[in-house]
């Protein structure tokens, strides 16, 4: 059974760092196209950066430059960090596939505030 377990968040004042891990088992890792969802009160999941089984990474337009997505296939693991964390950075991110179709884990929020 898949497990997805992401860690790592907390409370940011803006401007300062941190990164997300999620740990992944239950599944061919290496062979997955893995993403970092986000989700906010009363708003859809969105896919806000992915990383390929080639380990090429995506992200969307307004996290480019501050989100670097990386993974770890020895660990199985796939990792999200974020710089100069802004307030609209604030939501709970979990990971899965590209396609968000694998079991969602419970997620790790992000709250930014000074």
């Amino acid at each position: 059974q898949v497990q997805l377990v992401e860690s790592g968040g907390g409370l940011v004042q803006p401007g300062e760092s941190l990164t997300l891990t999620c740990a992944a088992s239950g599944l061919e890792f290496k062979f997955t196209n893995m993403g970092w969802f986000r989700q906010i009160p009363g708003a859809q999941r969105e896919l806000v950066a992915g990383i390929t089984m080639a380990d090429n990474p995506v992200y969307i337009e307004s996290v480019t430059g501050r989100f670097t997505v990386s993974r770890d296939n020895a660990k199985n693991s796939v990792t999200l960090q974020i710089r100069n964390v802004k307030p609209e950075d604030t939501a709970v991110y979990y990971c899965n596939n590209l396609r968000g179709d694998l079991n969602w884990g419970q997620g790790t929020p992000v709250t930014v505030a000074s």
